[in-house]
């Protein structure tokens, strides 16, 4: 294996007003904040595309900052969540914010992301 094919996680963005990524334990947490619409999606989404980019990536995305989230944040996370899959990992979200989980519960992706109230104790 050569240095530039190993499975170490690129370099993760800079930190955004609306993302950063931090490494907690065994999870690559990525927390989000403020208002995550159609204009800013796109800074999470530079961040999970980042978490998601090595075999077996377990990523937490934090939620817990955001104040205002819809159908592009939506979007993100199913795009990340599956790329994810693919490489034989798993993303989880991490909220208990009431407005977020009818969110899920009424677009049906609750089952997909049944969120966490809190980011795990790495094992």
């Amino acid at each position: 294996m050569t240095p530039e094919s190993d499975d170490r996680a690129p370099e993760p963005p800079a930190a955004n007003p609306y993302a950063r990524t931090r490494v907690d334990g065994g999870f690559t947490v990525v927390a989000a904040a403020g208002e995550l619409d159609l204009a800013t999606a796109g800074f999470l989404a530079e961040h999970l595309d980042a978490a998601t980019a090595t075999a077996r990536p377990d990523v937490l995305v934090d939620l817990r900052g955001v104040e205002f989230f819809d159908c592009s944040g939506l979007r993100v996370l199913c795009r990340a969540d599956s790329r994810a899959r693919e490489q034989g990992g798993r993303l989880r979200v991490v909220t208990d914010d009431p407005r977020l989980h009818r969110l899920l519960r009424a677009t049906g992706l609750w089952a997909r992301f049944t969120p966490l109230p809190a980011i795990p104790r790495a094992q």
